[in-house]
């Protein structure tokens, strides 16, 4: 039987993930409840049948999956709204940075399966790269979440420890991606292509690369090789990429975005 949904929090992330789970038709529209403080901003965004609010106890009172979907700042009152209706029925997934295991099992106040997921936007597409980890949970309730976040992309069950380094590698990693992309537009138009050409050059050639690694389980030197001749054009731009810093930035720039994270 579906479970019902409720999705605390209708800001992007929380929208991406009832439209990503609707699309790839895991559950009914009308089993997923959405919640916003305005919830005029969701109108036309998500199908009729979705059912949306502003009444956070309600939803959780009617729905068996809660996902919390708020900034962090907001978890406590939020918490603290919805713990007296919890019930051992209620299996609790948050997917808010910088909230661990234990602060979820504490802030629930009493033992239920919790869950984080740390998936990112291109969830609404069903091309997420969703990171799972989970305490107090039964195999048929960890098969739930997993085949939940994989039906809308790749699913990689991991330690709550290394949650905040998935999150920079997963979801700030999504920026990153998209900055080399436009890093490679603006080449392509100085190299001739007008703007829309060069998106669509590079945005498919990214897709395509990314494709070959999830299709063959290669490393990624593998397939640099098979476009690299000796004296060739590719090989010269790689390294002036790197004499540049191309590699190096990269990396300190992934382990800057942890530091800021477990500071935080």
């Amino acid at each position: 039987m579906a479970k019902k949904i409720a999705i605390i929090g209708g800001g992007n992330l929380g929208t991406a993930i009832a439209q990503g789970l609707i699309q790839s038709a895991f559950c009914d529209a009308a089993d997923i409840t959405i919640t916003k403080r305005n919830v005029a901003t969701l109108k036309g965004e998500l199908p009729k049948t979705v059912h949306i609010t502003s009444d956070n106890v309600q939803a959780v009172a009617s729905s068996e999956v809660i996902i919390l979907a708020v900034k962090p700042y907001q978890i406590e009152n939020v918490m603290k709204e919805i713990v007296p209706v919890l019930t051992k029925k209620h299996i609790l997934i948050s997917v808010i940075t910088g909230v661990t295991l234990d602060d979820l099992k504490n802030m629930a106040s009493i033992a239920l399966p919790v869950f984080r997921a740390m998936p990112n936007t291109a969830i609404a597409i069903r091309e997420s790269m969703t990171c799972i980890s989970y305490e107090n949970a039964t195999d048929k309730q960890v098969q739930l979440v997993t085949k939940m976040f994989s039906t809308v992309g790749k699913v990689a069950v991991i330690d709550d420890k290394l949650m905040d380094a998935a999150t920079v590698l997963g979801a700030c990693g999504t920026a990153f991606a998209l900055r080399y992309v436009r890093a490679n537009i603006q080449g392509g138009i100085e190299i001739g292509f007008d703007a829309k050409t060069a998106s669509l050059i590079a945005s498919q050639t990214v897709k395509g690369a990314a494709e070959l690694l999830l299709t063959h389980h290669s490393h990624p030197e593998q397939e640099i090789d098979k476009v690299t001749t000796p004296k060739g054009c590719t090989i010269v731009g790689l390294n002036e990429m790197e004499h540049r810093g191309f590699s190096s930035s990269l990396i300190r720039g992934i382990i800057t975005s942890y530091k800021k994270i477990a500071k935080d």
